[in-house]
């Protein structure tokens, strides 16, 4: 299970997938599934299968620029970074 949530207003989501993704030197879309954060990267936490009209399916940043904080636990890992504009928090717990 992954979160994600923005620290200003505590917008996000959560769910069994985070996946990171870049355009290739080409322009081609990369994914990665199962993923983290990565400089460079967009991420993406939320459901694997599509919610109702009413709920959002999952949350998607702009690309990451710096990781500011990384704390691995007992079957969990967090890490804090900064995009473009705002600072969130992606949680992973295995």
């Amino acid at each position: 299970m992954y979160s994600l949530y923005r620290e200003r207003d505590g917008v996000g989501d959560s769910g069994g997938i985070s996946d990171a993704a870049h355009l290739d030197e080409r322009g081609d879309l990369i994914v990665e599934h199962d993923s983290e954060p990565q400089v460079g990267k967009a991420i993406r936490v939320g459901s694997t299968y599509a919610r109702t009209m009413e709920s959002q399916d999952w949350w998607q940043t702009t690309p990451v620029q710096e990781i500011l904080e990384r704390e691995e636990g007992e079957g969990t890992l967090k890490i804090k970074f900064r995009t473009r504009n705002s600072v969130y928090t992606w949680r992973a717990g295995f």
